[in-house]
């Protein structure tokens, strides 16, 4: 997945994450309103958020964090090295992989640009305790749709995310193949630093 393709994902996770877990929530109900009380806090504040970058980061605390299982992600980003993995490196493997898709999240939030969303039709089977909402992006006129899948699974409180797929292409199994790689190269500790290097320099 190219950088300009992630910044794109990661600004469209955020836009639906704001509710506060009180009741079960209709998920697509969830995506579709809370998706509309955050872009317009986006384009009401887009001044505020250009002149002092800082500030995205409480915004980010209140929609995005909330709303992921950053532990189940890390959890299948990491796959059967997650098993093998003591349970510090485990939770700095989580601390460090929230920390890497909050920081690019907040840098494609702060160029949002102000994509169209279409909302598919849900299939939602009574009792399911997973589901995946459908959407369609269009950057501009005569472009072609993307379609952004988001895979939520049904927690105590309410729905949760714990994957996205935009144009096919999985955020946990693009992470996976990746991670893979580094752990096979550094080990697990070797993963951790540079994931923790990572998010250094872009303090």
């Amino acid at each position: 997945m190219s950088s300009r393709a992630l910044r794109r994902l990661v600004l469209l996770l955020g836009f639906f994450f704001s509710l506060p877990a009180f009741a079960v929530s209709d998920p697509l109900a969830l995506v579709r309103d809370t998706s509309n009380r955050v872009l317009l806090e986006i384009l009401n504040r887009k001044d505020e958020l250009t002149e002092s970058p800082g500030k995205i980061y409480r915004l980010i605390d209140d929609i995005l964090i909330p709303r992921f299982d950053f532990y189940r992600m890390s959890r299948l980003v990491l796959g059967k090295y997650w098993r093998r993995a003591a349970d510090y490196q485990q939770a700095a493997f989580v601390r460090e992989f929230r920390e890497l898709l909050v920081r690019t999240y907040a840098s494609a939030l702060l160029n949002y640009s102000g994509q169209e969303i279409k909302y598919l039709p849900l299939r939602l089977v009574p009792g399911a305790t997973r589901v995946v909402v459908n959407t369609e992006v269009r950057e501009g006129r005569g472009t072609p749709a993307i379609p952004i899948k988001y895979s939520l699974y049904l927690a105590e409180d309410d729905w949760m995310v714990y994957d996205v797929t935009i144009d096919g292409v999985s955020l946990v199994s693009n992470y996976r193949s990746s991670f893979a790689a580094q752990v096979r190269r550094y080990r697990i500790d070797g993963l951790i630093k540079k994931l923790t290097e990572r998010n250094r320099r872009g303090r």
